[in-house]
């Protein structure tokens, strides 16, 4: 399936049209929208795979700050943005569909202790895409991370930041049929 079937597809998108519509993407970082328009898309890129491949590129091989910039624009699982209902749609969705929205007290203030330790020692926010998950599973995935030295660690973020807008935009597809 392709990406917006009933607009022009993204490899027929100027960039203002492409940053548009996918510049969210990647939460609070049009740039990567930006610069994968720049790379040149091809027919290949209308559909959600090869178009999160893009785009995943240019976040990979971004310098270590701008990384570091799109992990500190992602919001803490299960935080105060979520609870304050400040996070975006896409975040929102996500969070609600992995039953972040449903923690217990106990469960809540688990999240707040590891979301504190995670944030100590790395200097960004735990990122995780989080679909098929559930609050379980994401709080093990949170203690396992902790072991993780900070170069391998931010490889990670990356790796899962990358798999959350392959997510986003496989839906995008979806919600176009």
């Amino acid at each position: 399936m392709t990406i917006n079937a009933l607009t022009p597809r993204p490899s027929q998108m100027d960039k203002a049209t492409f940053v548009a519509n996918f510049g969210e993407i990647y939460e609070h970082s049009p740039w990567v929208a930006e610069l994968a328009w720049e790379r040149g898309l091809e027919e290949k890129h209308d559909q959600p795979a090869e178009l999160a491949q893009l785009m995943g590129s240019v976040l990979s091989s971004a310098s270590p700050e701008k990384q570091l910039a799109v992990v500190r624009a992602h919001p803490d699982l299960a935080g105060k943005a979520a609870i304050a209902g400040d996070l975006t749609d896409d975040s929102t969705q996500e969070q609600a569909g992995a039953g972040l929205d449903q923690c217990t007290p106990e469960e809540m203030a688990r999240f707040e202790h590891l979301n504190t330790a995670y944030k100590a020692r790395f200097d960004f926010p735990f990122v995780m895409a989080v679909k098929g998950s559930n609050r379980h599973i994401i709080l093990e995935a949170f203690e396992t991370r902790l072991k993780n030295d900070p170069v391998q660690e931010r490889h990670t973020v990356i790796e899962q930041i990358n798999r959350i807008a392959f997510f986003r935009l496989e839906a995008r597809a979806n919600d176009q049929k």
